[in-house]
């Protein structure tokens, strides 16, 4: 264990640390994706309306999303805000901010991919057996919609979890620095200690994203079988 640096995870309080430190990512990701699923849908929803300038306006905010990395994006928001503006942001507030707005846009394209694909003839089905417009879209568009969108949204949940090692760039002590940090304090005494760190720092993801598999592969066998 010592030639592979797994004994520095249990000195002092190494251990105790990496999982404080997957609190912080957990908290980050888990905002931001609450935040962007309520926020893409309705993003997603006005995607699919036939007015000019929500289109231009919504498309302009998915390409812009698309083509900016989300570690440019935190600089801007975290080190930008400030020398413009004088905002006093701090690096949690700023990447919940950036992983909100990445990922809205995401849910948002998810949600009018969904919405497009429902056939048309769902539509006149409904209109045949006297439906409104609303009940059509509350009790057969919608329901359908939330179906398809379940293992494409639980995709975006995992990569926002995964991704929020870029927070560690603007400061925001979370797994992978406390990682880093804790490979630095041993690199003496354990010149190893990357590799069972890095090990560690895989494990706690693996194990923060795979009862969210679990439960999309749940939800989607029992509305197969519905």
């Amino acid at each position: 264990m010592h030639n592979l640096g797994i004994d520095v995870l249990f000195k002092g309080t190494n251990g105790q640390r990496l999982l404080q430190g997957l609190w912080v990512s957990l908290r980050i990701s888990l905002i931001a994706v609450g935040i962007s699923l309520l926020l893409g849908v309705l993003v997603g929803v006005l995607m699919t309306k036939k007015n000019p300038v929500l289109r231009i306006l919504t498309r302009g905010y998915l390409e812009i999303v698309r083509f900016m990395p989300q570690m440019v994006l935190l600089f801007i928001v975290f080190f930008g805000s400030t020398r413009l503006f004088g905002w006093d942001i701090d690096a949690e507030l700023s990447a919940v901010i950036v992983f909100s707005f990445w990922g809205t846009a995401e849910m948002a394209d998810l949600t009018r991919g969904a919405l497009i694909s429902i056939p048309k003839h769902q539509y006149e089905s409904a209109a045949a057996l006297g439906f409104t417009g609303s009940q059509t879209y509350f009790l057969i568009v919608i329901p359908q919609t939330l179906r398809r969108l379940v293992p494409l949204s639980i995709n975006l949940i995992t990569r926002m979890i995964k991704t929020t090692s870029l927070v560690m760039m603007i400061g925001v002590v979370e797994v992978l620095k406390v990682g880093q940090q804790i490979i630095e304090a041993n690199r003496t005494s354990s010149p190893n200690a990357a590799f069972g760190v890095y090990v560690a720092v895989f494990l706690l993801y693996f194990l923060a994203c795979w009862p969210i598999s679990l439960l999309a592969k749940h939800l989607e066998k029992k509305w197969s079988m519905a």
